[in-house]
């Protein structure tokens, strides 16, 4: 019996002894063997985070405000274009395709429904319902806005809220563009109360986009961060986008070389200043923009039709493009060849060829066999710099002496809007429909008619071309259209030019076109 007893004893201190050595203490604090290193039980090391994906991007000018109602300056549009949305798109075809608006109808000629995302939030939290696209729309429709897409939008009758995720617009009479000014971001949705708060969007930005403006710093920086609740959930890739102002060309162009930079959009004639650098990639395609030469038509001098033509007879547009563009840039009108139909072929017509001694019989028929004295606003943008550069050798020529004018972004819009220039060089896009290549910038109550132009013939052709659906004949309406228009030459124009985003290799699934030239939504930083 004893001896059972103390087997079974020693079997117990048996088994204990196993226990212990396989580990069945849990007690995680066990106390180090002396002489032997400690090692954690983890001893892999924890996975690396990601570094955040940071967009830098080196911009030539300073937003001049961020009220995407108000405000054409590119400088600014590149950067609200992140943070705001419209109701729809418009795809590298020219296919609507929906944004805000998951879904429209149109039942009849003048009435027309729109179907919202649910979900959707403003930057500030609060969900985007059918009152704040009426709210939108109402106050790009008040006068007192001055908001530069009011032409696109008054054909409006009604703006209806039929239920919070329903917004139906009735028109005064059929608008063959509706559709298209919709996709422009002088429509973009933004909320009542962000508005009435700061009593207007120059320094704030509240939208829906994939961006939220974090910090502004004048004549320095623009920082945007990601939306955390944009409604496509797997959008965008970057943390943030970086905007640092940089007016001279070779900072930016040195920005980019040490990467402390990413992206910069350049002119051809700087292609050959990065060349065999493989950490840049160049990435070109056609705008939809036109280089232009306006005029001031309260003065005297240029009220005279003759004296316009006389400039566009001793302009030289091929040297323009040779000397700004590198050669690469298309002569053009202000319906530029990437509108397609709609665009005539401009580089035929008389008033495009130089003929100085024409050029000076006008000027001598108008009084002004000497020339005159004036001046030539020009922005911050390289290529309208170049060219006012340009133009004022060729106007000496008919006895035409200017004086370039440097104008800051602020200044250069403030003299675009209140008509104080004498001629002004520049850029304009022509938009996706005719009716905003032409009738907005060139009937008599167009919102982008800074010039003091007026035809009635032109008023005519664009009332007729707005309510006219059939596309063959709107081709016919707005060509005669821009044969009237450059017979007046209100501008002169010269080119639409080919553009250029220089692109560091680490910057990927980047791909500019020329309706979605920014959409940096599926960009990452490798």
């Amino acid at each position: 019996m004893n001896k059972r007893i103390l087997s079974i004893a020693l079997l117990i201190v048996l088994v204990m002894m196993v226990f212990t050595a396989c580990g069945g203490n849990n007690n995680s604090e066990q106390t180090p063997v002396s002489g032997q290193e400690q090692t954690a039980p983890d001893s892999q090391e924890k996975p690396k985070e990601a570094p955040p994906q940071v967009l830098k991007y080196g911009t030539d000018a300073e937003p001049v405000g961020l009220d995407p109602h108000t405000i054409s300056a590119v400088a600014s549009v590149r950067i609200f274009r992140q943070i705001y949305n419209t109701l729809i798109d418009v795809d590298d075809n020219m296919n609507f395709i929906p944004e805000l608006a998951e879904s429209w109808e149109q039942p009849d000629d003048l009435t027309y429904i729109f179907k919202l995302r649910q979900g959707v939030k403003f930057h500030n939290g609060r969900e985007m319902k059918a009152d704040d696209v009426k709210y939108s729309f109402e106050r790009i429709l008040n006068p007192e806005t001055a908001a530069l897409g009011k032409s696109y939008y008054d054909s409006v009758s009604t703006i209806e809220v039929v239920d919070d995720y329903t917004v139906k617009f009735v028109l005064k009479e059929p608008f063959a563009p509706f559709m298209t000014n919709l996709t422009s971001l002088y429509g973009a949705i933004v909320p009542k109360e962000v508005v009435e708060e700061n009593t207007n969007l120059m320094q704030v930005a509240c939208g829906t986009g994939p961006f939220i403006l974090k910090e502004w710093v004048p004549d320095n920086k623009v920082i945007l961060t990601k939306n955390p609740d944009y409604f496509v959930e797997t959008e965008p890739k970057l943390d943030s986008i970086e905007y640092y102002v940089m007016t001279d060309e070779s900072s930016r162009i040195a920005a980019l070389r040490t990467g402390n930079v990413h992206l910069i959009k350049l002119p051809a004639s700087s292609i050959s200043l990065v060349e065999g650098n493989d950490d840049i990639t160049i990435m070109d395609y056609q705008s939809n923009d036109y280089l232009f030469l306006g005029f001031n038509l309260d003065l005297d001098k240029f009220k005279d039709v003759r004296v316009r033509q006389a400039i566009s007879y001793a302009v030289n547009r091929q040297e323009i493009i040779d000397l700004v563009y590198d050669g690469e840039a298309t002569i053009a009108g202000f319906v530029p060849p990437a509108m397609g139909r709609w665009s005539m072929d401009f580089a035929n017509e008389d008033l495009y060829q130089q003929n100085i001694e024409k050029a000076k019989q006008l000027m001598s028929d108008a009084g002004y066999p000497d020339g005159f004295e004036t001046t030539i606003a020009v922005g911050l943008l390289d290529d309208i710099r170049g060219a006012g550069e340009i133009l004022q050798k060729q106007l000496e020529q008919i006895g035409i002496n200017a004086t370039i004018q440097n104008l800051e972004s602020g200044q250069y819009i403030d003299a675009w809007k209140n008509r104080t220039h004498e001629m002004m060089a520049g850029r304009n896009g022509a938009g996706t429909d005719p009716n905003r290549s032409v009738a907005f910038f060139y009937s008599t109550k167009g919102s982008a008619n800074v010039w003091g132009y007026s035809n009635p013939d032109v008023d005519a052709l664009c009332d007729k071309g707005k309510v006219t659906v059939n596309e063959d004949e709107r081709e016919k309406v707005y060509k005669e259209a821009q044969k009237l228009v450059l017979n007046d030459c209100p501008n002169i124009w010269m080119a639409s030019p080919m553009d250029y985003y220089f692109v560091r290799t680490e910057m990927k699934n980047y791909k500019p076109t020329t309706f979605n030239i920014e959409n940096f939504n599926q960009v990452t930083i490798e």
